[in-house]
């Protein structure tokens, strides 16, 4: 076996890591910050940008829509630590985000502004997938005038939102089960790893942890998190 292949096979989930991976959550989502047709696009959206397979469960399994909810619901969605007092103006792209909106202002904003377009056409949520994967590559392509907001401007925080609540701690709400974590093998936020620095060469097999784990392993999500620096 070659290397590629040992590693493949290394990342290939356990019979038991695939049915937490790709079993959705029974209870349903309670939001915060989103309304419920907003709430819609998320999980459908998400689900796209990350899909489910037939080895691990996508952003949607992974708690995802509750991780992007908590986030616009928080200090960082306030804009707690954004610089808000204009010029509002086009910039170079070497001077990053230049809109008014807070990113939680800026997501709601642009989802009012697709259910209003696709007012007389089909909801993003019931649309097909592939009619799904397409109206995200049109946002992504750019042009659309989201209420102000540009489509690949929004395209992108919603990429970036999916990405961190896949694979950031489960502390913040995201990566359930450490599903992001379990798929790519990524051990977690082990305190100490003392015991193991004499041994070399070795696959580290361990339970991922969490920031949040108790004595039990069980994670418990912090309502309270410090506002995260923009850009």
């Amino acid at each position: 076996m070659n290397a590629a292949a040992e590693e493949k096979s290394a990342q290939k989930p356990t019979s038991t890591e695939a049915r937490l991976a790709s079993t959705p959550s029974e209870q349903p989502a309670s939001y915060l910050f989103l309304n419920s047709e907003e709430a819609a696009f998320v999980e459908a959206s998400v689900a796209r940008l990350i899909p489910a397979d037939d080895q691990w469960g996508g952003a949607l399994e992974a708690g995802v829509p509750n991780f992007i909810d908590k986030q616009l619901g928080g200090a960082w969605g306030a804009g707690e630590r954004f610089y808000r007092s204009g010029p509002w103006q086009a910039g170079a792209p070497t001077q990053g985000y230049q809109l008014p909106f807070t990113p939680a202002e800026l997501f709601r904003t642009a989802v009012v502004a697709i259910a209003r377009e696709l007012k007389d056409a089909t909801p993003f949520a019931q649309m097909s997938p592939k009619e799904q994967d397409a109206y995200l590559h049109q946002l992504e392509a750019g042009g659309k005038d989201l209420g102000g907001v540009p489509s690949e401007t929004f395209f992108a925080a919603l990429w970036a939102m999916t990405l961190e609540g896949f694979f950031s701690d489960p502390v913040y709400g995201g990566n359930k089960d450490k599903l992001g974590w379990r798929m790519i093998g990524f051990p977690g936020a082990y305190a100490s790893y003392y015991d193991l620095v004499d041994q070399h060469g070795m696959d580290f097999r361990h339970e991922p942890a969490s920031l949040a784990d108790d004595v039990n392993g069980h994670v418990h999500v912090h309502t309270e998190i410090p506002a995260r620096l923009p850009g």
